[in-house]
């Protein structure tokens, strides 16, 4: 296990929670934004069509905590779609996270399989699942491992896959990458952005369609004890104050321009990807 899936999967539990709910009274945000990109319900039901009459068979990647489908019944209204119940699986390698998103499942999915582990090391059938959807979901993995990790992915779709990732000038790559430059050994590598991904796909034969959208993750200034856990979270290590951060060259001029007019501001470029084996 690589030391950033490492950490990351010590984040994931209840011992961290304090921090989980800081990171995601900004993150929350990143799925909202997800649900509003599109017209999910329409989407779904195009994919029920697509199966017939048998429920969806939906496989949910480094499920976290469920934020997005619960987005997509908060945002997107998929709760009133014309579709069966979906057969929601849940992949992760923090067991906890597979217990937070089984717990949040909002209608039409009911909780299915589960799969503690990471993409790389899905063992599933050829074409199990209809849909499968990583959702801010991969970015610890390896660049090693990229090709892997996609060819698990078109391994286990026979229909339509979907995964939002950040772009390599979007907030979560960037920040990462100021946060290595500063303090980082030399030991742990930049996290994978949506270019990989894609391009992996495309060398594999994927069919891949995407969709760039931006926005900001942002809450006032008077909740900058929030922002620390925010930031903490997003390279999962909280050894390192936000103070400690402000106080470094680099990082610190990247945070200092995120904090505008009495508002944090963290600039997010997401890219979604639709792919077809």
């Amino acid at each position: 296990m690589t030391d950033i899936l490492q950490r990351s999967c010590a984040h994931w539990s209840e011992d961290k929670r304090a921090g989980m709910e800081d990171f995601y009274a900004l993150a929350t945000a990143d799925y909202r934004h997800l649900a509003e990109a599109l017209d999910w319900r329409s989407w779904l039901e195009a994919r029920q069509a697509d199966a017939g009459a048998r429920p969806l068979r939906l496989l949910d990647v480094a499920c976290g905590s469920g934020k997005f489908p619960v987005a997509l019944a908060r945002h997107a209204g998929v709760a009133e779609a014309a579709i069966s119940p979906v057969a929601y699986s849940l992949l992760d390698p923090a067991p906890f996270s597979i217990a937070e998103a089984r717990a949040a499942l909002p209608r039409p999915f009911q909780a299915g399989a589960e799969y503690p582990t990471t993409l790389q090391d899905l063992d599933c059938a050829p074409g199990a699942f209809d849909i499968l959807w990583a959702t801010h979901a991969l970015y610890a993995v390896p660049s090693t491992e990229v090709e892997i990790a996609m060819e698990r992915f078109l391994h286990a779709l026979s229909g339509t896959g979907v995964i939002a990732q950040s772009l390599s000038d979007g907030h979560y790559l960037k920040f990462h990458a100021h946060f290595l430059d500063a303090f980082g050994d030399g030991g742990t590598q930049l996290y994978t952005g949506a270019e990989a991904l894609e391009a992996a796909l495309l060398k594999l034969g994927a069919r891949v369609e995407t969709v760039d959208i931006a926005y900001e993750n942002g809450v006032p200034e008077t909740e900058t004890p929030r922002v620390e856990g925010f930031l903490q979270r997003c390279v999962f290590d909280d050894s390192v104050s936000l103070a400690q951060m402000r106080d470094r060259a680099g990082i610190g001029d990247y945070l200092s321009g995120c904090l505008r007019d009495g508002h944090w501001r963290f600039p997010q470029k997401v890219r979604l990807l639709f792919v077809r084996p």
